[in-house]
């Protein structure tokens, strides 16, 4: 059973960046799906970007395309999300999540169509999380 232990979490300023890491154990995740998600005080788990095996493409949600990054270290076994140009909305618990079965789509169907959504009902195995905390 695979493990999860985010860390890089911390106080940033509005436009600042930070690096998240997310190193897993038990299992190697070259070919599972992994996701990063979040989740703000009062408001639904989101999801944030996914991948779905280490050499396939990435996905991000609008809400953070163009200034979030996920990529991954197969040697390390670490999952990354790179943030930049952090907006006080960004605050919240950050989490990595990955699925239970290789070679398979980080997507899950969505109601209203298109490629799909990070749906956090599909994640089977997920870290303890890190605060992101965005202010001046």
């Amino acid at each position: 059973q695979v493990q999860l232990v985010e860390s890089g979490g911390g106080l940033v300023q509005p436009g600042g960046s930070l690096r998240l890491s997310c190193a897993a154990s038990g299992s190697t995740l070259d070919n599972y799906p992994v996701a990063w998600f979040r989740q703000a005080p009062g408001k639904e788990r989101e999801g944030l970007s996914c991948m779905p095996t280490a050499s396939g493409g990435a996905y991000y949600e609008d809400s953070v395309k163009g200034r979030f990054t996920i990529s991954r270290d197969s040697a390390k076994n670490i999952v990354y999300l790179d943030m930049n140009s952090l907006k006080p909305e960004d605050t919240a618990v950050y989490y990595c999540a990955t699925r239970g079965t290789p070679f398979i789509s980080c997507l899950s169907p969505s109601p209203s169509g298109g490629v799909g959504t990070i749906a956090r009902r599909s994640y089977d195995y997920w870290g303890q999380g890190t605060q992101v905390t965005v202010s001046s």
